[in-house]
């Protein structure tokens, strides 16, 4: 059950609710063997008259049967000529009363355990999504998206019908299994004792077939996710895809893992499907055994009375049907485990940037940035060494070096993308880490190459750093970041819907709305990562214009390509595999000779 420990988990905060489900399936079990049991009386009744009415030789002190057998006795004497009719009227209404009871509280109980089984499936989501935010920019880089999109839906629709789904299983078949079988034994003990024989040969024919569900399950999932990724780069790379020619090799590619998918689901099925005609042929055996068993004590040793054989068997048949259940439950269980696992990868994924709630508020930035001996590697490959970096406030600090070479790694450090390694990263003389990370991000800005947007309005869009801005503030934000204009244009002006990732809007205006966003939160430090390397000539200038507005009295840290940018910087800092190659204004390296001397020959810098 340990694997389930975070279903189960769940259900603590319904502790109330679950006691009183369980009290609901009790009840409708015990109104279930009532109903059955009122065919021994019955029967004596048809058959023996007022002669009998116990229908056993064993448990003729049994004070129920005593009871039962009294009452109609009375009944039958009172009644005279009718007695016997009254009688069976009596117990036809207490087999009705008693199936009403029974369904009465079967709805009771599905009312109230369906609200806990959606409520665990919607907490579940919660702390999927809740994880997926919490954990750092790292963890993603090697995770494929496609993968991690299939866990939150596709693995998660398998623990919500595998698992959650049979919670009720979990307690009322085995709970009406052991009422029936203590009647039973009631009944006849030899014969309970008989069928009890049985039990742990089907639960290991049972097991054998299910536990092989898992590892089959592990890798319809794996291949689930590979085909969810190749359809998000399919549909993000469409324009690519047919200029190449190459939606063969694709369609090749999804056409593979889609059949190693679907003969995975077949032999799952064929698993899955085998327990419950197995568990069913088991179950007629031993009915089977105990006719013949049974039968004997009845013909031969008068042990048992006929009706209460009969009463016996039709006990027995309660059994079958939830011993079926239990079994098919158990199969869609382990089935469900490997997609609990591959959840729980997620949820026990260690968060490695800590969010420090508690920690030290700060609302301004009042010195300098500072890099002491900083150092950073990602799963043993070192990225960054040895930095040490002052950024006083309101300099601005371009980095620059060829691919690879560590600069957006850099820049990631301040907001706490990543943690270093070693060393430290000061703001205003205290360690970044100290800092409650809420309020640190506050004080940053940032515009990235690739243009975040989100399916929503412009203003939507633009506000999306500033709780309850103004729309006169959204506006000025715009205008600043020279995207007034074509805002303007557009049919609904500010409430324009934007698509998904705005692909309703070109690239540099994708661009300048990221840079309104950044104006609209007005932050002291100001993150810039190549963020006009993709555009046009005419986007480019309308882009570094607003980025020029946008750098005026901040501090700035700037990844950049265009010699434009990076010429009026107040330090140049040339990173070379990791490490501070050179650094100095634009005119002292150039006057060196150098690295960055060689970059902007070569145009890397242009």
């Amino acid at each position: 059950m340990k694997k389930y420990g975070r279903i189960l988990g769940y259900l603590k905060a319904y502790r109330s609710k679950t006691v009183l489900y369980f009290i609901c399936i009790l009840f409708s079990i015990v109104f279930s063997v009532v109903s059955v049991g009122m065919l021994m009386p019955f029967m004596d009744l048809i058959f023996k008259g007022d002669n009998g009415t116990t229908g056993l030789t064993e448990n003729t002190d049994n004070p129920i049967v005593k009871f039962v057998r009294e009452t109609l006795i009375d009944i039958i004497r009172s009644g005279g000529e009718n007695g016997k009719t009254k009688a069976l009227a009596v117990i036809c209404i207490m087999i009705m009363l008693s199936i009403f009871f029974k369904n009465l509280f079967v709805y009771l109980s599905f009312y109230i355990l369906n609200p806990i089984k959606n409520a665990i499936v919607n907490t579940l989501r919660l702390d999927i999504y809740d994880k997926i935010l919490s954990l750092p920019i790292g963890y993603f880089t090697e995770k494929r998206k496609g993968d991690l999109m299939s866990r939150t839906t596709n693995d998660l629709g398998e623990v919500e019908s595998s698992v959650v789904g049979v919670l009720e299983g979990w307690v009322t078949y085995p709970l009406t299994i052991i009422v029936n079988l203590v009647i039973l034994f009631v009944l006849s003990p030899r014969l309970t004792f008989f069928v009890l024989l049985f039990i742990p040969v089907m639960g290991f024919i049972i097991g054998r077939i299910s536990r092989s569900l898992k590892k089959q399950s592990q890798q319809v999932a794996e291949k689930y996710g590979e085909s969810v990724s190749i359809l998000d780069e399919t549909l993000g790379g469409l324009r690519v895809i047919k200029a190449f020619n190459v939606e063969n090799i694709l369609r090749s590619k999804f056409y593979h893992i889609n059949n190693v998918l679907l003969k995975a689901r077949n032999h799952i099925s064929y698993r899955r499907d085998m327990a419950s005609p197995m568990s069913e042929f088991l179950g007629v055996t031993m009915f089977c055994g105990i006719l013949y068993f049974g039968g004997s004590l009845v013909l031969n040793d008068n042990i048992m009375e006929g009706s209460a054989f009969l009463t016996y068997l039709a006990l027995f048949y309660n059994i079958i049907n939830p011993a079926k259940s239990l079994s098919t439950s158990f199969s869609n269980v382990q089935k469900g485990s490997a997609a609990m696992a591959r959840i729980d990868e997620v949820l026990n994924a260690p968060v490695t940037v800590d969010d420090n709630p508690n920690g030290r508020k700060i609302t301004a930035f009042n010195n300098a940035i500072e890099f002491r001996n900083v150092s950073f590697s990602y799963e043993d490959y070192s990225i960054l060494k040895n930095i040490n970096l002052t950024i006083k406030k309101g300099q601005t600090v371009a980095l620059v070096g060829s691919s690879g070479a560590g600069k957006s790694t850099l820049a990631d450090l301040v907001p706490r993308f990543h943690d270093v390694t070693s060393g430290e990263l000061l703001i205003d003389g205290v360690n970044i880490k100290d800092y409650a990370l809420k309020d640190l991000r506050q004080l940053m800005g940032i515009v990235t190459q690739e243009p975040i947007l989100f399916n929503d309005t412009i203003a939507a869009n633009i506000a999306l750093g500033k709780e309850n801005a103004a729309q006169q503030d959204v506006i000025h934000a715009a205008k600043i970041a020279n995207a007034h204009n074509f805002i303007e244009f557009k049919e609904q002006g500010y409430e324009t819907n934007i698509g998904d990732r705005g692909t309703k809007l070109s690239g540099g205006e994708r661009q300048r709305l990221t840079i309104a966003r950044a104006v609209l939160k007005n932050p002291p430090i100001l993150i810039l990562d190549e963020a006009t390397s993709s555009l046009d000539t005419e986007s480019e200038r309308l882009v570094q214009d607003a980025i020029n507005h946008l750098m005026q009295d901040r501090t700035s840290i700037v990844i950049a390509h265009r010699l434009s940018t990076v010429r009026h910087a107040d330090e140049i800092i040339v990173l070379q595999k990791g490490a501070i190659a050179e650094r100095g204004t634009h005119d002292e390296l150039i006057a060196r000779g150098g690295i960055y001397y060689r970059l902007v020959d070569m145009q890397e810098v242009k």
